[in-house]
């Protein structure tokens, strides 16, 4: 089943189906993966302000984007480059002063079918934001909200 999401075109969708070794994911996404597991935690991780994150092992950090892509060879310099791809974007920036530390810019990215379960010991909620667009997450709401209608008078998708 397809979810609903804004048709603006300044929007970007995570969807967090993506299967290892698919060539599909994109790198923000394969980064918003990483940050939710547990394990990775010594990797990259949240910290400070809503939305940003630290790369602890840069190295590590490229070893599994390459693992993920097919890519043997991929190296942070490599992955470094794709991050600043997403600067124009909007989708993250840089932290100034910090080294490694990069923030998501949440009002740009529409995280669409995230498990809410994966979400519980994410900051976002710890903050009192709900999962979704920007602060309080209104578009994940009516998103969820549409679905629920749908399901309930047998439509199939949105």
């Amino acid at each position: 089943m397809q979810q609903a999401s804004p048709t603006s075109s300044n929007y970007w969708a995570y969807k967090p189906e993506s299967s290892p070794g698919s060539r599909q994911i994109q790198l923000w996404h394969f980064i918003l993966e990483l940050l939710q597991k547990e394990e990775y935690q010594g990797v990259i991780a949240w910290q400070g302000d809503y939305g940003e994150f630290v790369i602890k092992d840069p190295d590590e950090v490229a070893r599994l984007w390459g693992i993920r892509k097919c890519k043997p060879h991929m190296n942070y310099d490599k992955l470094s480059r794709a991050l600043r791809y997403y600067y124009n974007k909007r989708i993250l920036h840089k932290t100034k002063g910090k080294r490694f530390t990069y923030k998501f810019n949440f009002s740009k990215v529409v995280l669409v079918n995230y498990p809410l379960l994966d979400m519980a010991s994410s900051p976002f909620l710890q903050m009192g934001v709900g999962v979704g667009v920007g602060v309080g997450g209104s578009d994940y709401a009516k998103v969820k909200q549409k679905e629920e209608r749908n399901v309930k008078a047998g439509v199939k998708g949105s």
